[in-house]
């Protein structure tokens, strides 16, 4: 699922249907609502026999192209399963080759059952994926077109470039990757930053609350996301820049006006008092080859 986008992920799913199963309403991911399709998505992750679920990443894709992107996350999807199967039905006629028997079926995700119940698991998956991106990237609407180049899209790219979840590869993205003259003229350098240690934290577990919320007194946290059930407050510290702030550890560690801040945002949001919550900090430094991350936690605690 999720050939055709310009962002993000691409997801393949595998499913085994037992013979009797009650599943009623099965059909074509693309020809159900958000709501059918996850009603149906509840149904099928509680009677499958075994569910099997492979995604690959923006980097594959643009390495190793989309097709071939495509058929490393459906080997994966095969792999994950639970049972091993003696057939495979895939949708389509250009599939991978594969060490399990195996048959495209032109259509099969209107067809076969087994077929209809993978596109919607796969669906639904990399729906929640691109919902998860639209928090930290609110700019482009990701929660509404999943990626796909609708009008809002493009004219989200066009106003703030491609961002690290685009796929680089793809026209029209391809016209539009930011470059540091760009970002430096656009003040856009901690935009930048933001967005990639949101990246960073979410693929470390962490679920993403929302990025650059202005607290009381002017107070800019960079991030606020949750991790096992702690609140976590990120401050982003740009290395090798004019912004740096090498006494930043040591404000935060000593500034009672945070915690007062802090303990404001939970009322005003309506936040148990008692929730436990962590300041944190990232050093981010964007002009490496491959940014690079230096996480600090426990800075403050409530306890």
């Amino acid at each position: 699922m999720g050939r055709g986008p310009l962002a993000g992920p691409v997801v393949a799913s595998a499913v085994i249907l037992p013979q009797d199963h009650d599943i009623i309403g099965l059909n074509d991911s693309k020809k159900l609502s958000p709501k059918k399709r996850l009603v149906l998505y509840n149904e099928i992750m509680d009677k499958s026999t075994s569910i099997g679920i492979g995604l690959e990443s923006i980097n594959t894709i643009d390495k190793v192209n989309i097709r071939n992107a495509t058929f490393i996350a459906m080997k994966k999807a095969i792999q994950n399963l639970d049972i091993k199967p003696d057939r495979l039905l895939i949708d389509g006629v250009d599939v991978p080759k594969l060490n399990v028997p195996y048959e495209g079926v032109v259509k099969g995700d209107t067809k076969i059952e087994s077929i209809m119940a993978a596109s919607i698991i796969a669906k639904v998956v990399r729906d929640r994926i691109m919902i998860d991106y639209s928090v930290i990237y609110p700019e482009y609407g990701f929660e509404k077109h999943k990626g796909y180049g609708t009008k809002m899209h493009m004219e989200a790219l066009r106003k703030n470039m491609a961002t690290p979840i685009h796929r680089k590869s793809f026209n029209p993205v391809s016209k539009y990757l930011p470059t540091f003259k760009w970002l430096r003229k656009n003040n856009k350098l901690r935009w930048m930053a933001q967005k990639l240690s949101a990246m960073y934290l979410l693929e470390d577990g962490y679920s993403i609350d929302s990025i650059a919320v202005m607290l009381d007194n002017n107070l800019l946290v960079d991030i606020i996301g949750l991790k096992n059930r702690l609140k976590i407050f990120v401050f982003v510290n740009l290395v090798n820049d004019s912004s740096y702030d090498k006494n930043l550890h040591s404000v935060i560690t000593n500034d009672a006006s945070i915690k007062n801040n802090i303990l404001k945002y939970f009322s005003f949001n309506n936040i148990n008092i008692t929730q436990p919550w962590r300041v944190d900090i990232i050093d981010v430094d964007l002009y490496s080859k491959i940014s690079k991350f230096e996480y600090f936690e426990g800075i403050l605690s409530s306890k």
